[in-house]
């Protein structure tokens, strides 16, 4: 057995795609901080020791290091302790979990809210919650891999439909003959930044009598009026509900985003219709069968939720640092490919895997730290660096990235 795991280690090297974890923390610890230095301690990390500026967390507002979120976790320890000892279904469910669930549900506009301690388990328990052997699964090729996994145990018959194609899912939604149909799609796509178009897929899951399952890991906090994410970002709903111009039913919903990144803490959030959310929580063995998330975790959601309705300036100075550096790759005339999206999330494709990892070794060297992604997270000869924006950096790092992109292309 040894020998096997040695063997295939060997092959991953040999094809640039053996993984490393490093050791990251904030440059500046919460008992040095001052109140100028909170976008600091968001963006610049002792990455194995050595201090540099990132761009590759989703912390995309840069509310994990806020003050008003870290106190109220601080505050809920005192009251709570640091554990949830049992499922929710048994002593881990606290009034701060509940309270979570009831803003979440007044924020998204949507009738009742579930919250899991992670979104790769809310999705891996949703989805066969949801459908079984006899229903018909409709998958956009570059979903995330937590639905890919929970539509594998769901056992329910898989149609991969190409990413973004909607005449290839319409015929196939045509041809199911499946009892049940759910469409399921990442809303903002992890690896490229692109927005799926929810209002076609929801009218083609009307035409066909289907659910359509969304999982807004990526523009939950970031896209919408208030950060209330990609529903909002399409006028489908707003605060209080659905939106008076959207025309179509939104019964067919079910709503997932991630509470990790924008939102800045942890966990994630299933959203809908009050029986759909009633079922979830009753059937999905993710959330009934592991000990619940802290409460301290979920008091620090609730001043996060705050805090994106409170500060939009955090949204519109993302947008100011997204276009500065799309604005300054183009004009900088390099040889990768700048993929189009309006996120946060900026991928710069370099192709060969051994050439990301050279381009990614190169910033290193000048501070700056960006990810290399490679197969199988994004498909063959696509690797690149995904460069992750968040409010909490400044106009001056954005320069400081690009004149090192710039070197490293040299």
């Amino acid at each position: 057995m040894t020998a096997l795991f040695e063997h295939d280690l060997a092959r991953l090297r040999e094809a640039h795609l053996l993984r490393h974890r490093r050791q990251v923390s904030p440059l500046i610890a919460p008992a040095e901080l001052a109140p100028s230095q909170e976008a600091l301690r968001a963006t610049t990390y002792l990455i194995d020791g050595k201090p540099r500026l990132s761009f590759g967390s989703n912390d995309y507002l840069g509310l994990s290091q806020h003050p008003a979120v870290m106190a109220a976790a601080h505050e809920a320890i005192a009251r709570y302790g640091v554990g949830a000892t049992a499922s929710p279904l048994v002593c881990g469910h606290s009034p701060a979990h509940e309270q979570l669930e009831a803003a979440l549900a007044a924020f998204t506009g949507l009738p009742r809210a579930l919250y899991f301690y992670a979104g790769y388990a809310a999705n891996v328990g949703l989805v066969p919650a949801l459908v079984g052997k006899g229903d018909a699964v409709f998958s956009d090729a570059l979903n995330h891999a937590c639905l890919i996994d929970g539509i594998r145990l769901s056992r329910a018959e898989l149609n991969v439909v190409p990413h973004g194609d909607l005449q290839a899912l319409e015929a196939a939604l045509q041809a199911s003959t499946a009892r049940r149909k759910l469409v399921v799609t990442d809303a903002v796509f992890s690896m490229d930044g692109n927005v799926a178009d929810v209002p076609a897929l929801m009218a083609l899951c009307e035409r066909f009598d289907a659910w359509l399952l969304i999982d807004d890991a990526h523009g939950f906090g970031v896209l919408g009026e208030h950060g209330e994410g990609t529903l909002s970002h399409f006028g489908m709903v707003g605060r209080g509900g659905v939106a008076p111009a959207w025309q179509g039913r939104m019964d067919r919903l079910i709503y997932m985003a991630t509470l990790g990144k924008a939102a800045g803490v942890a966990g994630a959030f299933v959203a809908g219709e009050a029986s759909m959310v009633e079922w979830v929580l009753q059937k999905a063995r993710t959330y009934m069968f592991a000990t619940a998330a802290p409460a301290m975790i979920a008091a620090a959601l609730q001043a996060s939720v705050q805090a994106l309705q409170d500060e939009a300036w955090r949204r519109d100075h993302l947008r100011v640092l997204r276009e500065r550096l799309r604005a300054g790759i183009v004009s900088a005339g390099l040889p990768w490919t700048l993929m189009p999206s309006e996120t946060a999330i900026q991928p710069l494709v370099i192709g060969r895997n051994e050439d990301a990892l050279a381009v990614m070794a190169a910033l290193d060297a000048q501070g700056v730290w960006v990810p290399a992604i490679r197969p199988p997270t994004v498909p063959e000869g696509t690797a690149r660096l995904r460069i992750s924006l968040s409010a909490a950096h400044t106009v001056e790092q954005i320069d400081q990235l690009l004149a090192a992109l710039v070197q490293a292309a040299v």
